[in-house]
């Protein structure tokens, strides 16, 4: 399984969108300054996950989700999924 999720910075208020196979290994390494895109700017808080059978869906959405630069309209989109 893969699952696209939404992470929410607890420091500044800002959102990232990513893709894993391992939800809880990802946002470990969100929270431990390992990836490069996050890196110093948590902590971080899982606040949308989504799954899907194949990493191209969990892709497509996370690319969808991406496109969307209005926080409330973002969070708007993930309650009604």
């Amino acid at each position: 399984m893969f699952c696209t999720y939404v992470l929410k910075s607890i420091k500044n208020d800002r959102f990232y969108v990513g893709h894993t196979q391992n939800i809880e290994k990802r946002l470990q390494e969100h929270n431990n300054n390992e990836s490069k895109s996050t890196k110093n700017k948590g902590p971080w808080e899982l606040i949308y996950t989504k799954e899907f059978s194949t990493r191209s869906e969990a892709m497509r959405f996370e690319i969808s989700l991406k496109k969307i630069k209005n926080k409330g309209y973002l969070l708007k989109q993930i309650k009604n999924q």
